[in-house]
């Protein structure tokens, strides 16, 4: 593996954990499981895994294809995705709901619906509009190269599994991290995810042919 194949791991697994933010979904789903048992909780869960995870893999899936059809240049598409994530890194920073992930509408529909595993657990809190665009962001720039394929889907794999973890066990996370903790790990994200995200605009802004050709 090149020096540039381990970069691009290493952006991959700190973007992945990052946007998803494991952490971030323990107070989100005992919000959204008020009442449940841990039977139900658990069934929950699951369900809720495995609906982003299909999200998650449809959208790298057809992603370039996208794009192409689109007409939407790499450059262009990473700039865009650098500013979508450093406002939502932003968002973490400040502790603030972010409605990239949910909006006050969305929240008043889950509190109505019985079952919330697809909605708003799935989508749009695991697999919300950050994430699709990251994962589009990201498979754009495997190039179509088989290990960097692998090496994404194995860090979007790695980031749903300890979401997972903390979902199923939030209640116990919630009582030994408490929701400071929690806030200090989420912030601790942002800061990584707005650096991550300035790199993607200063890649784009480089790869730009508009700027080459005025050098």
């Amino acid at each position: 593996m090149t020096a540039a194949d381990l970069r691009f791991a290493a952006t991959a697994f700190a973007t992945a954990f990052t946007i998803i933010d494991p952490v971030g979904m323990i107070p989100l789903t005992l919000a959204a499981t008020t009442g449940d048992s841990p039977a139900a909780r658990r069934s929950i869960v699951n369900r809720a895994v495995v609906v982003a995870a299909a999200v998650i893999l449809f959208m790298g899936l057809v992603g370039r294809r996208l794009l192409e059809y689109l007409g939407i240049t790499l450059p262009a598409f990473t700039i865009a995705g650098g500013i979508l994530l450093f406002l939502i890194a932003i968002d973490m920073l400040f502790a603030r709901k972010t409605g990239v992930k949910r909006t006050d509408e969305e929240e008043r529909e889950a509190a109505a619906t019985e079952n919330p595993a697809v909605f708003p657990l799935a989508v749009p809190m695991i697999a919300g509009p950050g994430t699709i665009a990251t994962v589009l962001l990201l498979e754009s720039l495997t190039h179509g190269y088989p290990a960097r394929i692998a090496v994404l889907a194995l860090a979007f794999a790695a980031a749903l599994v300890a979401t997972w973890l903390c979902m199923t066990a939030a209640t116990t996370l919630l009582r030994i991290i408490g929701k400071t903790g929690i806030h200090v790990i989420t912030r601790l994200l942002g800061i990584i995810l707005a650096a991550l995200a300035v790199q993607f605009v200063i890649n784009g802004l480089a790869d730009t042919p508009l700027l080459h050709g005025a050098a």
